[in-house]
């Protein structure tokens, strides 16, 4: 009697399952919640409080972007499963182009684990017939800027060598496209001697528009100084006279920077580093600060310790060696070498190497 009550019991529980699954089963979500799910995990992660007033260190920069990568993912997913599940909502459309940018985002940031699936998704955008050839180029554009940024661990020559291989594509594709000067440019700007003389050639003479043509005229005169002299004499912040027409036998860094710019800051520790080592060697830095904020501009050297002389212009006045040498962007470091010529427009990469190869030279 007990065993059939028992096997009585476990076949309505049996059947209970087969009916009804599993208690804890859920139906699936709807196309209104997954959006809502969406919208919610899309939102970026906040930068962290305890940032606020100070740099954060390397550690916890990468720390935070691998926890904004994995956000990107986690939404990417929510966006792909909308589009699988419901392909003719109204808006599957929007959320396949959130997916793209939430996996563009996530690899930008270093997860390299959904490539494969970022590379199918951009396929299947451009073989759509309903994408217009405006959207195609953007979306061009941005895959170049992505393989240009997949080579960072190769170094900046590695990425500027891929950013002009997808740019070149993209200008036999689309000849005439503004963009495509502008994404020249760039190049040009980060390229040395006289590859980026000849861009600027090209930008010069092509239809580009006015303000990128002009832009290319003054970087084509920056390009020419190359080889030459420059002429830099003032009386520092702390009141040293500066020749650098004097310094014959040295090798000397010109940085054109700011207090005020995040990325001229970061590059201080590494400014630092390179001069603690080579300046019994015969290396020297000549600062040229476009700061408008004398105070700040005291305080900042003296807090970080920084031995080389400053040029501060007036608080009312431009920069005169930043307008007579066409300096548009900071941070700029330029390098001079012993016979007092410029050699190298973009010393930022590097820097420690270049100063030792121009050292070494008689």
């Amino acid at each position: 009697m007990k065993r059939t009550v028992r096997h009585a019991l476990a076949t309505t529980l049996l059947l209970a399952a087969i009916t009804f699954g599993p208690a804890h089963a859920q139906a699936p979500d709807s196309a209104e919640t997954l959006l809502e799910r969406l919208q919610k995990a899309a939102e970026p992660p906040a930068q962290p409080a305890e940032w606020q007033g100070r740099l954060p260190l390397p550690e916890e920069i990468t720390a935070f972007r691998a926890k904004q990568a994995a956000a990107a993912i986690s939404a990417a997913d929510i966006a792909g499963e909308f589009t699988k599940r419901f392909p003719t909502h109204a808006k599957a459309a929007s959320a396949r182009e959130q997916r793209h940018q939430l996996l563009s985002s996530a690899v930008r940031r270093g997860d390299i684990s959904r490539l494969g699936q970022l590379d199918t998704v951009e396929a299947e955008m451009l073989a759509d017939p309903k994408l217009d050839a405006e959207g195609k180029f953007r979306l061009r554009m941005q895959v170049v800027d992505r393989k240009a940024g997949l080579k960072q661990s190769e170094g900046a020559t590695a990425m500027l060598d891929e950013f002009e291989k997808g740019t070149r594509a993209l200008q036999k594709e689309c000849p005439e496209r503004k963009e495509v000067f502008e994404m020249l440019y760039a190049i040009a700007m980060r390229s040395e001697g006289a590859k980026a003389a000849a861009i600027a050639r090209e930008i010069a003479a092509s239809g580009a528009e006015p303000q990128v043509k002009e832009a290319a005229a003054e970087l084509l005169k920056k390009s020419e100084r190359v080889g030459k002299p420059l002429t830099i004499k003032f009386t520092a912040l702390d009141g040293r006279k500066v020749d650098l027409a004097r310094l014959k036998g040295k090798v000397v860094l010109i940085d054109f920077w700011a207090t005020w710019c995040g990325p001229c800051v970061a590059e201080i520790p590494h400014i630092k580093a390179a001069y603690e080592m080579l300046n019994p060697k015969g290396f020297e830095i000549i600062g040229i600060s476009l700061d408008d904020d004398k105070a700040a501009l005291q305080a900042f050297v003296k807090q970080k310790q920084l031995p080389w002389p400053q040029h501060f212009e007036s608080e009312k006045d431009e920069n005169r060696f930043a307008k007579e040498y066409g300096i548009s962007s900071i941070p700029t470091l330029w390098l001079v070498d012993k016979k007092g010529n410029l050699v190298d427009m973009n010393a930022r990469e590097g820097l420690e190497k270049k100063v030792e190869k121009f050292l070494a030279e008689k």
